[in-house]
Parts: structure tokens; C-alpha cells; sequence
């Protein structure tokens, strides 16, 4: 469950003041990059299946545009929050920017649960959404992509409703749709593949060799299995997966001393990422506690589901084997945890460059969508590895000329290429 306390929005603005300290970003600019730019709140009432209505709550924020159009998920999730969204669009902007990619920051999101929804009145929320959104969204304005238990048909009957609203085609209003209807090839597998193609220049930078490591990760959504997917494929091992079960409502790590199988354990797990149990018992895996994913005798980690799941309270599980935490998710390390991180000497890829493959790889589905010509598989994921490679590579050597934390590094680049937009414009 979510810990009541945390306050994602407080954490980016953290992590976003120690970095204006350091870089002494001028006032104007300050208060301008905190906070986002434009908020929308909004209520969107659904038929449902029984015959009754019931009214959602939606929000979309927009942190900054000084780069480009804003871009970022929407989200579908029983606690969502607008803080929560705040601070996912405010990652969103440095996400962009780190990776050097001409969009800015936006997310949205839905309090709901999907998994308790038919897929009619899925299709409903989707539609009633973007009829609330319509005018403030679109290809140069703001261009939403699926984002938790959000997917390629959600964003397809989103489009839907704009172009309908709109009498026209407009592919790249939205990302991470259906390939064949405007998607991108490579766009599944983008944010999870991205997260290894970072972590493999790690592991190169610290001269170790993926094929004899081991990891243990939290999540089975899309960016957790791809990642996982890739990982084995590069000769690692995976001990141990940590994922929520919907009918028990309650987390469970998965565990296999000898590695476990990425493909079966796939073929096992529901839309939303949640494993069979007793199918998994049958193919051998070890039933642990759900936090026990932290705790596992590996030399990575990868926090591939929320925010604030590397805390002051359960860091001191982390074994002292660990080299590398590798962050998948939005925020999933408490800003506490940081000066932690540095002290037990753990090599760190900070979440917004980590896991920049997915918005790397929406913004080739627009590139193509505007040309309306698309490339191969091996294309997109070949240039997605160059993207993340050479971001990788400039917040490293950054972070090893000043002697800088990797996340710091990370945080250096990006507002700097945005604050560098903002005087341009004449804005400050």
C-alpha cells in the first residue's frame, strides 16, 4: 500500500532545489521550474454496465513547454493523486531534456481501478476524459501515451475521441498506440529495454560483466518484464521478482535460487502485471513477503513499479552485495535515501534517465506519424539505443569531471537545458 506520508511532488521539488543550489539558478527561473505551469482538474461521469453513473476525477498537469509540446502518461489508479501527477510531469520535463529530446513535461491521470472496470466502461472513461481535454491537448500542444494500467487500446479510443471532436486525423495527438493504427514498433518494449541499455553502460563504466550478475526486481508490468526479457537475454540472472496480487491484495515476491524463468513467469501474469500464485508455485518458484525483493543476496536492483519504495526504513535491507540500483519506476527512492545510496557506495542510474526509453521511443511514433512512414522493429530499438547511450554517457562523464552523485549529474543537464530554453524564449 502507499505510504499515507509520502508526498511525491514534495520529493521532485527537493531534488529540484539542491540542484538549483548547486548550479545557482537565478530566482526567476527557480520559481518558474518548481511549480508547473498549468493544471487542469475535471470530473467525468461514466455509464456503467449496471445502469448507474459514477462520477471520476481526472487531472492533467503540464509542468513546462519551453522545449517542445508537453509529453507524459496517463495514468489509471485507485490512490492517484495530483501531487502524484504534479511531480511525475515535473519528472517528465527533466526526462525529456536529459535525453535531449525537443518535448516537455506533462501527465495526466484518472482515479480509478481499472481491473474492477468492464472494458465498456473502460472505453467510456477514456472517451469522457478526453472530452474534457480536448482543447488543451493535441499534437503541438500536449501529447498524452499510456502510462500504469494504461495501454495501447486506451490510448487508441482516446485518439478516437479527438479526432472525432476534432473532424480529422491526427495521429501523433497520442502516443503508445496500437501498431497498425498509428503505434510504433519497439514502443512496448521502449521504457524496459531503455532501463537495461543504461544499465549495460554501467555495468561497462564499472567494468563488470552483465552475463555474471544477478538481479532482483520489483514489478511485472510492461517496463519490468521487458526489462527483465532483456537482462536474461544479456546473460543475467534474475533471482527474484516482487509483484501485487490483485486477489489477495497484498504484494509477493517471486524467488528462484538458480534464476528464474522471465519467459514462463510472462506467460503467467495478467494485463496489469499480477502472477498466477499457484501457477508459479508450480514452476517451482520460492513464495516470499513482498518487500523481501529488496533484501535478496544480488548485484543489482531494479525498483520498476512506484515511488517511494527505497526508504530510510527498509534501506538497511539492501544486501551489501549490491553494486547497482537501476530505477525503472517514477521516484521510487525517498530523497532521504540518496546521501544513503552514497555512503554504501552503490552506483546509481537515476529514474529519469533510466527509464527515458518510453518517452524516447513516443517521441519516433510522432517523428513517424508526421511522416506518416514507419520503420522496422530493429530501427526504432537501434536508435532508441543510441539515444540512451549517449545520455547515459554525458551525465557520466559529467558526474565524473565534477565528481558528482549520478542523479545530481542527471539533474545538472537537464535543467540547464531548460532553464537555457526559458532565457531564449524571453520568458525570464
Amino acid at each position: 500500500m502507499a505510504d499515507k506520508t509520502y508526498n511525491a511532488y514534495a520529493a521532485a521539488q527537493k531534488q529540484f532545489d539542491d540542484v538549483a543550489d548547486l548550479i545557482k539558478l537565478e530566482e526567476p527561473l527557480r520559481v518558474l521550474l518548481r511549480q508547473p505551469s498549468r493544471e487542469y482538474h475535471f470530473t467525468i461521469p461514466v455509464k456503467m454496465d449496471d445502469g448507474s453513473t459514477k462520477i471520476f476525477k481526472g487531472f492533467r498537469v503540464q509542468h513546462n513547454d519551453a522545449r517542445g509540446p508537453a509529453k507524459g502518461g496517463i495514468r489509471f489508479h485507485p490512490e492517484e493523486t495530483i501531487d502524484t501527477i504534479r511531480a511525475l510531469s515535473m519528472w517528465m520535463t527533466w526526462k525529456c531534456a536529459v535525453v535531449d529530446i525537443p518535448l516537455g513535461g506533462g501527465k495526466g491521470g484518472i482515479v480509478c481501478d481499472p481491473r474492477e472496470m468492464t472494458p465498456g466502461e473502460q472505453e467510456r472513461l477514456c472517451r469522457g476524459y478526453i472530452r474534457q481535454l480536448s482543447r488543451n491537448m493535441g499534437p503541438v500542444q500536449d501529447v498524452p501515451a499510456p502510462d500504469v494500467m494504461t495501454n495501447a487500446q486506451h490510448m487508441l479510443w482516446m485518439l478516437d475521441e479527438y479526432e472525432v471532436i476534432h473532424n480529422g486525423r491526427y495521429p501523433g495527438a497520442i502516443t503508445g498506440k496500437p501498431v497498425g493504427m498509428g503505434g510504433s514498433l519497439g514502443r512496448t518494449e521502449a521504457t524496459g529495454y531503455g532501463v537495461i541499455y543504461t544499465l549495460r553502460e554501467a555495468l561497462k563504466a564499472l567494468g563488470i560483466d552483465i552475463a555474471s550478475t544477478t538481479a532482483s526486481l520489483q514489478g511485472f508490468g510492461n517496463v519490468a518484464e521487458h526489462a527483465a526479457r532483456l537482462y536474461t537475454a544479456l546473460g543475467g540472472k534474475i533471482i527474484a521478482v516482487s509483484c501485487w496480487d490483485n486477489k489477495d491484495k497484498k504484494a509477493y515476491t517471486y524467488r528462484k535460487a538458480d534464476g528464474l524463468d522471465i519467459e514462463r513467469l510472462a506467460a503467467i501474469k495478467d494485463p496489469f502485471g499480477t502472477i498466477d500464485k499457484e501457477k508459479a508455485l508450480d514452476l517451482g518458484c520460492e513464495l516470499l513477503p513482498g518487500e523481501d525483493w529488496i533484501a535478496q543476496d544480488v548485484d543489482i536492483i531494479l525498483p520498476c513499479a512506484l515511488e517511494n519504495q527505497l526508504t530510510v526504513d527498509n534501506f538497511n535491507k539492501i544486501s551489501k552485495q549490491v553494486k547497482v540500483i537501476c530505477e525503472g519506476a517514477n521516484g521510487p527512492t525517498a530523497p532521504e535515501c540518496d546521501e544513503l545510496i552514497k555512503k554504501s557506495n552503490i552506483f546509481l542510474v537515476p529514474d529519469f534517465l533510466c527509464n527515458a526509453g518510453g518517452v524516447t521511443c513516443s517521441y519516433f511514433e510522432q517523428v513517424q506519424c508526421n511522416m506518416n512512414y514507419f520503420w522496422p522493429r530493429e530501427e526504432v530499438l537501434e536508435k532508441l539505443d543510441y539515444k540512451m547511450t549517449n545520455a547515459f554517457a554525458g551525465v557520466y562523464r559529467l558526474a565524473q569531471e565534477k565528481g558528482l552523485y549520478m542523479r545530481d549529474a542527471a539533474y545538472v543537464i537537464a535543467i540547464n537545458r531548460v532553464a537555457e530554453a526559458v532565457r531564449l524564449r524571453g520568458w525570464v
